[in-house]
């Protein structure tokens, strides 16, 4: 059986470069495409894919919501995520997600069929930069920041809603986009800004980029 893989990202160049590397690789086949996290999940529903290549910047849905979606959905699956960020924030966050991978785009040509390699064994991989920042960190534990405390408050729910007020999105807009009525999604947005203590969209798109909700 052929080693079926889900690529999603939103930059068509990048996702054209993953595909012709891993189709490259003699029974690998890259079985789907996808834009943005929430196509992401929906397609790795639909077509169960044994690798999910992940970018963690996407929009509607970023890829650690994503990643934590499929797994519930598809345990079976392994994640393996892809972005251009070092953050020692956003490795533990993968980490928690569930994803067993964490490729730099910048080391992706040498790094990703290796990478995907380890996965579809049930390993872990970890680009070396990535390796030596889990070394320190587990030498030097990290002192937790207030804004990780304040976002772990955030329900899964409350996080998808965050990034798409985040975006742009009206109350309509977000009730559309998770099938849910206006009334719901203006309820949701209220608890959001009590919780957090926000007064303006404005802020409440600060804490998403300081979280790593939304890219700047």
């Amino acid at each position: 059986m052929p080693v079926r893989i889900l690529v999603a990202d939103d930059h068509e160049i990048v996702r054209r470069g993953l595909r012709a590397l891993l189709d490259d690789q003699p029974n690998w086949e890259v079985v789907g495409e996808a834009v943005s996290g929430r196509e992401a999940v929906d397609k790795a529903k639909l077509l169960m894919p044994d690798v999910a290549v992940i970018d963690v910047g996407m929009p509607e849905l970023n890829g650690l919501e994503a990643t934590r979606q499929i797994l519930k959905a598809l345990p079976q699956t392994e994640v393996l995520i892809l972005t251009m960020h070092e953050s020692e924030q956003i490795v533990r966050e993968v980490l928690d997600a569930g994803a067993r991978g964490y490729v730099l785009k910048s080391d992706a040509g040498k790094d990703l069929v290796a990478a995907v390699d380890a996965l579809c064994q049930h390993r872990t991989f970890f680009s070396s930069k990535i390796s030596d920042m889990l070394l320190r960190s587990y030498i030097r534990p990290v002192r937790t920041e207030q804004p990780e405390t304040a976002r772990g408050r955030l329900t899964a729910r409350e996080r998808e809603i965050v990034q798409l007020l985040a975006e742009g999105k009206s109350n309509k807009e977000v009730a559309n986009a998770l099938n849910i009525s206006i009334k719901t999604a203006e309820t949701h947005r209220t608890n959001i800004m009590n919780k957090l203590d926000l007064r303006s969209i404005t802020e409440l798109v600060r804490y998403a980029v300081r979280n790593n909700i939304v890219e700047p």
